[in-house]
């Protein structure tokens, strides 16, 4: 098997929250959409948090996720190791289904 390169990816930008945010909205780590589900949970894991805060490419905040609506996806029978966070739907309960 020859290895492969891969080409890392620049940093994102972290942020920036318009004054006057809410604490409880503010809290907790921030990740992009196109995050897989195991890396999320990893992340999670790290972070010792229930919860992520989902941003898009533009940084606007899409939503939240938590472990345990995670894990119900990762055990559901339509997960796949490429489904991202932007593929859940109704709150991150199931996937969406592929067209």
């Amino acid at each position: 098997m020859t290895p492969t390169r891969t080409q890392p990816r620049p940093p994102r930008p972290v942020p920036v929250r318009p004054a006057g945010t809410a604490a409880v909205d503010a809290a907790g780590p921030q990740v992009w959409d196109d995050m897989t589900v195991e890396v999320a949970l990893a992340v999670m894991a790290g972070a010792r948090t229930g919860h992520l805060l989902v941003c898009d490419n533009d940084d606007q905040r899409t939503g939240l996720v938590t472990h345990a609506q995670l894990t119900t996806v990762r055990d559901s029978a339509a997960y796949t190791d490429r489904l991202r966070l932007r593929d859940l739907s109704d709150g991150g309960r199931s996937p969406r289904p592929s067209l």
